[in-house]
């Protein structure tokens, strides 16, 4: 028996390992397009393990997040990877904020997250000296890690245990027992999961399956504090979700490397490999533009978008999202840092997708959203994949 998987970013590569694993009899080949896995979403993210504090209860990325981060800390430790429980403060910073604080409290309590306390403005300040905010709640076991690492190391795995990682593999369809790539040949197939990330829907669409949800990609920039100043955030420093709005906004993530991230923002990129200001496809901004549930988020959170805009040009504008968690930082604290693009679903009506999307069973299973937590949850999106093969 063969089983394909499509897509060499971090969920793919559990997944090829998970399929290995408990398939031993079995041949696995992951099919990634570029020369390297991980060089997407997986490698350009914050390398935050997240405690699943704000999903909905019950959701696929409320179970998903919490066994997935127990599944990471266990294969980071076994390995001696890269992993830091650093710690995360959601910070309100006025009155009216402290409601939004509350529901996001039980939310987090209803999910299970370990080790969850609340705390006023003192008891921020003792974890964060220089924070500010009238109280904040302190998940202490959300991590951080390098996805990118783990990747590698996940990859080497699926190599150990007999299967294959084919790098400059681009799958241009998918069928019930063949996987057609771009140089024209046929990979043989018994089963087939596809974790095609910002090209998720493309591929689904080329092989049969329904149009929608589409991928709408936005750019995540992100500034980073020079080493000198690094000292002013211990930890991860996020504001109260507004669960009216689509994003999360401007937070501080000291990285498993010490460089301390600010952001990131998200600005619809104009490609889907966009990670800088300049690069345009036409097709795919046509693409993305073209679709009318685009349209319609666009209209919806139009002022949201155009205060992203701002910040995206302004380096001032985006300090001074930040100095309201860190009144100490200055606008020369900062250097431009790397930025990702998310792989975001926008279903037609303009609703953004919100929670894992997973299609298929049998003998195609497909992903066709999993943004953020995505990583954390990578290791339990696998064994949800493979209880779907129907072996």
């Amino acid at each position: 028996m063969q089983i394909a998987i499509v897509g060499g970013g971090i969920v793919g590569l559990a997944t090829a390992r998970l399929a290995a694993r408990e398939h031993p009899g079995a041949h696995v080949v992951v099919l990634e397009k570029e020369g390297a896995v991980g060089r997407h979403q997986t490698g350009r993210n914050s390398g935050v393990v997240h405690a699943g504090l704000y999903y909905a209860p019950g959701s696929l990325k409320a179970r998903l997040c919490r066994r997935g981060a127990e599944l990471l800390r266990t294969f980071c430790s076994e390995r001696g990877l890269p992993y830091e429980q650093c710690g995360k403060l959601v910070v309100a910073l006025d009155e009216r904020e402290l409601d939004r604080l509350d529901a996001l409290e039980q939310r987090a309590l209803a999910n299970g997250v370990p080790g969850l306390r609340r705390l006023d403005a003192a008891g921020l300040r003792a974890i964060e000296p220089h924070a500010a905010g009238l109280a904040a709640l302190h998940s202490p076991t959300t991590a951080t890690t390098d996805f990118g690492v783990v990747a590698a190391a996940l990859a080497a795995e699926v190599a150990a245990l007999g299967g294959v990682v084919r790098c400059g593999a681009e799958v241009t369809r998918v069928r019930t027992t063949t996987v057609e790539l771009a140089d024209g040949s046929e990979l043989r197939s018994d089963r087939t999961i596809v974790c095609a990330g910002l090209h998720a829907d493309r591929l689904a669409r080329r092989s049969g399956e329904p149009a929608e949800p589409r991928i709408v990609p936005f750019r995540g920039e992100y500034w980073r504090l020079r080493p000198a100043r690094a000292e002013l955030v211990r930890g991860l420093i996020y504001p109260v979700p507004d669960p009216a709005l689509p994003f999360l906004g401007v937070h501080l993530s000291r990285g498993i490397d010490g460089v301390v991230s600010i952001g990131p923002n998200a600005i619809l990129a104009l490609a889907r490999e966009g990670y800088h200001r300049t690069t345009l496809s036409a097709r795919d901004a046509v693409e993305t533009l073209a679709w009318p549930g685009t349209r319609l988020l666009l209209r919806r959170h139009w002022r949201a978008g155009a205060g992203e805009v701002v910040r995206s040009a302004s380096k001032a504008a985006f300090m001074r999202a930040a100095r309201r968690y860190v009144p100490a930082l200055e606008v020369r604290d900062a250097i431009r840092g790397p930025a990702g693009v998310r792989a975001q679903a926008v279903d037609r009506d303009g609703t953004l997708v919100d929670d894992f999307r997973l299609g298929g069973d049998g003998r195609v299973v497909w992903v066709r959203n999993a943004p953020s937590p995505g990583a954390t949850s990578s290791l339990a999106i696998a064994e949800e994949l493979i209880g779907r093969l129907g072996l």
